[in-house]
């Protein structure tokens, strides 16, 4: 007998079973190869632009070949959580290789990027602190709230007059307020005003936390971050990174001063009591470091790409928000709309993802559409060429006021 949901759940249900049945869902698609820019999904190629491999590192040989020897050596698992049995050597020479290529003090990695937020955010806000949020934030940094024993705020997405408010509001009411904001948001490639937020935190004695899992491997100096990008990282106090964006991996990294990563350490339960990163996993994160610092071109196409692409959708006359990264969405508007155009372009060999509500506000449904170094001019000028044949045939609007 199945379990019984509450009622939100099953209309989730009943909205997933409609649009199978119309064969408009977009979800769980099977991908049965992979070379990068190119998958394959029901035995037809389609160019993939719906990927956060940003400098398409995954089928980079260098990486691949560390990954294999990292196995032979340890083998596929470590068994054990970092605090048991599961510390490598290798899991620390990454923290340490991670603090200096981000600019901090010390490092801590943890299994995936969302234990990091969970972790790391319960740890450092107690029940006496408080913590300021995007209200665009990411999904686990919300969760994150629910584990933390503080209590949490919202202010207006990137807004710094709505923050300020907040920290007014707030400031002398707590013993500790925690700023905590993406660095890139995800679905609108958005980056956060990080130079005002140091102003603000250093005003009013805030603290700053910045998740840049589609930040890091992408924005500054060789893609050491959004506070690199913006020259404020001895002014973040922690940062978050993810590797299963630009670093072909899974996992994450917490980055600040000695001390509160030391006390991160001790008391982060997602980490304290998760299996440590597979071998393979760690010696991909450190080759893809390798693979960036010796590579001064990589980043040079990443942008072109972005460049391209942006001034190709402005052209044809879609709405992408003014995206300043490689991710750059694309404005549908209507629910069903964004389902059936990621179809088009499915058919037409374009693989893209679809965002709708929660993910975005009710009415702002979009098609999520994001870069990589290694994509070349002919599949991206392909990309543009079918989505400016779903612009005619969709009527997609060219502003989000239509």
């Amino acid at each position: 007998m199945a379990l019984k949901f509450s009622s939100a759940a099953d209309r989730l249900m009943d909205k997933a079973a409609m649009l199978k049945s119309k064969d408009l869902y977009p979800f769980f698609r099977q991908i049965g190869d992979s070379e990068g820019t190119i998958v394959k999904i029901d035995g037809k190629d389609q160019i993939m632009i719906g990927s956060n491999n940003y400098l398409g590192l995954t089928h980079h040989p260098h990486v691949k070949e560390a990954a294999i020897k990292a196995i032979e050596k340890y083998g596929t698992g470590c068994t054990g959580s970092r605090f048991l049995n599961g510390n490598l050597t290798i899991h620390e020479e990454l923290e340490e290789k991670l603090a200096r290529y981000l600019g901090h003090e010390k490092a801590l990695i943890f299994s995936t990027g969302m234990q990091t937020n969970l972790g790391a955010l319960s740890a450092v806000c107690g029940p006496r602190d408080c913590m300021l949020f995007d209200s665009e934030n990411h999904a686990s940094i919300i969760d994150a709230s629910r584990l933390a024993m503080g209590t949490t705020f919202k202010y207006r997405h990137n807004d710094m007059e709505s923050l300020e408010e907040q920290l007014e509001a707030n400031i002398d009411r707590f013993q500790k307020v925690i700023i905590v904001a993406d660095g890139v948001f995800s679905m609108t490639g958005d980056i956060a005003n990080l130079p005002e937020m140091v102003r603000l935190a250093e005003k009013y004695g805030a603290y700053i936390y910045v998740d840049d899992a589609h930040g890091i491997g992408v924005m500054g100096d060789k893609g050491a971050g959004t506070m690199n990008h913006f020259g404020v990282t001895d002014k973040v106090h922690l940062n978050m990174g993810t590797f299963s964006k630009s670093f072909a991996s899974i996992g994450g990294v917490l980055s600040g001063d000695a001390e509160t990563i030391n006390y991160v350490k001790h008391l982060a339960r997602s980490f304290m009591f998760s299996a440590s990163m597979a071998p393979s996993a760690v010696a991909t994160v450190s080759a893809c470091i390798d693979v960036i610092n010796s590579d001064d071109t990589i980043h040079e196409r990443l942008w072109d790409n972005v460049k391209f692409m942006r001034n190709g959708f402005q052209e044809i006359g879609f709405y992408t928000y003014n995206s300043q990264t490689p991710i750059i969405p694309i404005f549908i508007g209507d629910d069903v709309k964004s389902m059936l155009v990621t179809k088009f372009l499915s058919e037409n060999g374009v693989f893209a993802t679809p965002v709708v509500p929660p993910a975005v506000p009710k009415g702002e449904a979009l098609i999520r559409t994001s870069y990589m170094a290694t994509h070349n001019k002919s599949e991206l000028s392909k990309v543009l060429e079918v989505f400016a044949r779903a612009k005619k045939e969709f009527d997609i609007p060219s502003t989000m006021g239509q």
